[in-house]
């Protein structure tokens, strides 16, 4: 059945105790790491974990019952400042090559865009040489992860050079490898232009990449007047959550749902409207 995490600076608090007391009391079943927002003394630089730091997070994690479904290692692989590139791709490669000590096996990133840090739409992004360049980003890092028996997650936004659904799966069948695992996430495929079609993009990307998904992104949001996006908790925006994972189920039932950017308050809130979706539809 679906289990439920969050990413874990989402909960305000840092280090592996901390985090662990809050999952317990929140009742979830462990967390999305990116371990330099949620870990004292990390920088994102690599080598700044060592074995035995990730150890004893795993540690941790292991007497409460929690796990570790993703590793956020997130880079811009197009970005236009090449030092930002090569420092990304070699943190990337550094959690792939920890990963199974803090406990986990997928290391993961979006597709980035020329727009760098801002990490939004570029016309650049949605160019052959621009999807050729994160295709061979990836491969390398697919290639790293194979050595370390890890997992490579991809995932697509509508900013970003992966900006549907299609575009996403061109670059997966183009790397090639039986180890990429894709990170859905709904909310990032939309804006005001397609937000109506929101349940078509949520049936393409399950049809499309079925049980490779490893990871679903839960997240929700408003409308402006002006027809933009804006993220809030989930449960107090317009996704209907019943008809979302109820269509989750058929093909990924035992999906990891991670709730991503819902914080303070809204937590509570949208772990029991999540838990009282899934109780309704099982």
């Amino acid at each position: 059945m679906f289990k439920l995490f969050i990413r874990a600076h989402d909960l305000g608090v840092k280090n592996e105790e901390n985090i662990a007391e809050k999952l317990n009391e929140l009742g979830l079943d462990g967390v999305q790491l990116v371990a330099y927002k949620a870990l004292d003394g990390v920088e994102y630089t690599p080598a700044s974990v060592a074995k035995e730091r990730a150890e004893r997070f795993a540690d941790c994690f292991k007497r409460n019952c929690k796990s570790i479904p993703l590793i956020g290692a997130y880079f811009n692989p197009v970005h236009p400042n090449e030092e930002k590139i090569n420092n990304g791709i070699a943190v990337f490669k550094d959690y792939l090559r920890l990963c199974h000590y803090f406990g986990g096996n997928i290391v993961g990133s979006e597709t980035g865009s020329y727009n760098g840090d801002k990490w939004t739409y570029h016309s650049q992004n949605r160019t052959e040489e621009a999807l050729n360049r994160v295709i061979n980003t990836f491969s390398v890092l697919c290639e790293y992860a194979e050595e370390q028996n890890a997992l490579v997650g991809m995932e697509g936004a509508f900013g970003h050079v992966c900006y549907n659904v299609k575009t996403l799966d061109r670059a997966v069948k183009s790397i090639g490898t039986d180890n990429i695992r894709i990170i859905f996430d709904l909310y990032n495929y939309l804006d005001k232009s397609n937000v109506n079609q929101m349940y078509e993009i949520l049936a393409e990307g399950l049809q499309t990449f079925g049980d490779r998904i490893c990871v679903f992104h839960i997240k929700d949001c408003t409308i402006a007047e002006d027809g933009s996006l804006k993220q809030c908790g989930v449960g107090k925006g317009i996704f209907d959550y019943s008809r979302i994972l109820s269509e989750i189920i058929k093909v990924c039932p035992d999906a990891n749902l991670v709730f991503e950017g819902t914080t303070g308050d809204d937590i509570p809130f949208a772990v029991s409207h999540i838990k009282e979706t899934i109780k309704n539809i099982s």
